[in-house]
């Protein structure tokens, strides 16, 4: 991108985010009970190194609100100089998992953990930072905070609690606002409003204090006498939990943009090397933070100059305006926290989680991060996750249920050493000497759960039972008795689903028995297909409207719904021998069927498919027996027969005659539709199109007609549609 584009678009996009950036890190600071400078040290930092080495274009780093909870801890246990070489050492750490390239591993961790992670954080922030906005002082643990709010709610309230009340009224109603106001940022307005009316009414509070001269600081991290294995613990903490965050945000701008994507491993490389930076001069650690992250894309940033700038801005105006910070009032940035906190709790979060199924996760997460740390909460939640994923392998979904005089049962999901004991004990309720059908529908298959099913298969058949093994799907069991086991699903991919394979391959039934393949294939329908196709048949229950007239061969080979992936509802079919269109007027069945497809039903698109091995063209070529209904039926394709000129497939000839005739007979038989008066009408009127299509049943390959080409070639390649 051009130096002009980054000036139009970066740098007032920078001015934006900086705007954002001064207040949420010096409130972040003042929640982490670090020195205040030090969240504007890392603001800096983040938007400098993170922005220029980063592997996410349009991400905005500097200290982040998901990290106070664990921060104030660790300046409580071995204070601030040893706090920054733990950041030096996580970042350290950073840049080696990047190095690694195994930034992805972060993103396994469950959505619910990081959204109950991150509502954890809200709630404690939100529990400290009230005692502040209502004139107090935060207690040491979210637990102490709640015991003592609410002497602190009736307590006296004095000037403090007037300015952290009127901040967070400020952020609530700001983006309510008119847009013209709202182009000034919310945090930015509630802030410079609060600081402005304390000074005016001369009110006397805690204000943020500052090195005397910010370009002269000394905050060189210091080695820790003992207990390293505490601080390398404290580091590791830190650096995964900085990684996750930051990677998820990466991946959460990636949606909000059309630019280039993330690079993640990169992306942990700069967050690292950032972390260095900012403890070896003394700032908090640094993260990806969505908020900053959303402000940039939404401003209208492009390219990581607009990162970077915003860190260069917050220097400049530090330096050159400390006074004017000085003049913030502690309760305002309170008030400013309180806000933050509470919009880390997002509903949206909470409904997501609740529509997949993992309250549990986010519940306990969020529980152990405000009754004890924010370690223990995140590895609640895993620990919590890894049970439930046991608890569902240990119960597939394994049941018996009579059929009949028979038993039927039905073993689906994965199974594992873990799900024998309820495998076990189901097939120990089926009576001996019975017939059983064992119905596998399973998506992985063991060594222990195969013996188990084989060694009771042996004993019930031993005790004069009858067991059919009917494997839906991947052949584990069957692969497992003929001694050649499959360790991965790729080693039988001939396994063919059963709504698309004939009945041939997966039916044991004896043909001499009438009507037994159609009476199993429809309760195959009934078990397995009805359930999910019941939502979009009760849909067309009340009437049809197919996109398609497809009219083609009534050959059992060509099934028009499998080759044109399809389903109810799609195509108006009319089967006949050879795909014939008679002449219009000729054939009322026909009229009948293209009158109520194009007149009543209005599709907009008629096929006409041909195949290739098909009887009545090699009836035709060779010509009909006479005096029987099939050759008074192939009349209607004698046309067909004087059709001059080579019709090719895929750019070469059908090596058969009835396959070079099936394809002019498809040509033939859209120009037959063409005279009849509605389709030519609607053709005329752009409102239809008509497509030849030619199945070569072997090769398993749908062809199209090319009518400017003349030709029928591969699906997939552009063709030019004829319209009337």
């Amino acid at each position: 991108m051009s130096r002009l584009a980054v000036l139009r678009h970066d740098v007032p996009a920078s001015l934006v985010v900086f705007l954002v950036a001064v207040p949420l890190s010096l409130g972040i600071a003042l929640a982490s009970g670090a020195p205040l400078v030090a969240g504007l040290i890392a603001a800096v930092v983040g938007g400098v190194v993170a922005g220029l080495l980063g592997g996410s274009p349009l991400q905005v780093s500097g200290p982040a609100a998901g990290l106070t909870v664990i921060m104030a801890e660790t300046i409580a246990t071995f204070g601030w100089a040893v706090t920054c070489l733990i950041t030096v050492l996580a970042g350290a750490l950073q840049v080696l998992l990047g190095l690694s390239r195994i930034a992805r591993v972060a993103l396994a961790i469950s959505p619910a953990i990081v959204h109950g992670m991150l509502a954890g954080i809200g709630v404690t922030i939100v529990l400290g930072q009230l005692h502040v906005v209502l004139g107090g002082n935060a207690q040491s643990s979210a637990l102490e905070n709640i015991a003592e709010l609410p002497a602190q709610v009736v307590a006296h309230h004095d000037a403090a609690a007037v300015i952290g009340l009127l901040t967070i009224v400020i952020l609530v109603v700001w983006p309510r606002l008119p847009a013209a106001v709202r182009k000034v940022p919310g945090p930015l307005a509630a802030i410079a409003v609060a600081t402005v009316i304390s000074l005016v009414a001369g009110m006397t509070l805690p204000r943020v204090e500052l090195p005397g001269d910010l370009l002269q600081i000394r905050f060189a991290p210091q080695l820790p006498g003992d207990g390293w294995t505490d601080v390398v613990l404290a580091a590791v903490t830190i650096a995964l939990i900085a990684s996750v965050e930051s990677l998820l945000s990466a991946v959460a701008v990636d949606k909000l943009h059309t630019g280039p994507r993330a690079n993640l491993d990169r992306e942990l490389v700069g967050q690292g090397a950032a972390n260095l930076v900012s403890g070896a001069l003394g700032g908090l650690p640094v993260t990806g933070v969505i908020v900053r992250s959303s402000t940039n894309v939404a401003a209208g940033a492009k390219t990581r100059a607009s990162a970077v700038l915003h860190g260069v801005w917050v220097l400049v105006f530090v330096v050159a305006l400390a006074g004017l910070i000085e003049n913030i009032p502690l309760a305002a940035l309170a008030g400013l926290l309180v806000h933050v906190g509470v919009k880390l709790v997002n509903p949206g979060h909470l409904r997501q989680v609740l529509r997949h199924g993992d309250l549990a996760l986010y519940l306990v997460t969020l529980a152990g991060v405000v009754a004890f740390d924010l370690l223990t909460g995140v590895l609640a939640g895993i620990v919590l996750a890894v049970a439930l994923m046991l608890r569902r392998t240990v119960w597939s979904g394994v049941h018996a249920e009579r059929d009949g005089d028979e038993w039927r049962v039905v073993v689906e999901g994965v199974l594992t050493f873990l799900s024998v004991p309820r495998l076990s004990k189901v097939l120990g309720a089926v009576p001996p000497g019975t017939v059983v059908k064992l119905e596998l529908v399973a998506d992985y298959l063991d060594h222990a759960a195969f013996e188990s099913l084989s060694s009771w298969q042996q004993a019930h058949e031993r005790a004069g039972g009858t067991v059919v093994v009917d494997e839906v799907g991947h052949p584990w069991f069957g692969k497992g008795k003929e001694g050649t086991p499959t360790l991965r699903r790729t080693a039988a991919a001939g396994a063919v689903p059963r709504w698309l394979a004939p009945w041939s391959a997966w039916q044991a039934v004896d043909v001499r028995l009438p009507g037994q393949r159609t009476h199993r294939g429809a309760t195959e329908f009934q078990r397995r297909a009805a359930p999910l196709l019941k939502e979009t048949l009760s849909g067309l229950a009340d009437g049809q409207r197919p996109h398609t007239l497809f009219i083609t061969c009534g050959d059992s080979r060509i099934v028009p719904n499998l080759i044109t992936t399809s389903g109810p509802g799609d195509l108006f079919t009319v089967r006949n021998i050879g795909n014939l269109v008679p002449p219009a007027q000729a054939d009322p069945s026909m009229n009948a069927a293209v009158e109520y497809a194009v007149g009543v039903l209005h599709v907009r698109e008629i096929v006409v498919c041909g195949h290739s091995s098909c009887g009545a063209m090699g009836a035709l070529a060779d010509g009909p027996p006479a005096g029987t209904a099939l050759e008074g039926w192939l009349r209607h394709a004698e046309p067909s027969l004087s059709r001059r000129g080579p019709v090719t497939l895929g750019g070469e000839l059908p090596a058969r005659q009835p396959d070079r005739l099936a394809l002019h007979n498809v040509l033939q038989q859209l120009d037959h539709l063409r005279a009849y008066p509605l389709v030519a009408e609607a053709e005329a009127r752009g409102e239809l199109l008509l497509t030849g299509l030619y199945f070569d049943v072997g090769a398993a390959q749908v062809y199209l007609s090319d009518p400017v080409a003349g030709a029928f070639v591969a699906a997939g390649t552009p063709v030019t549609p004829h319209r009337g």
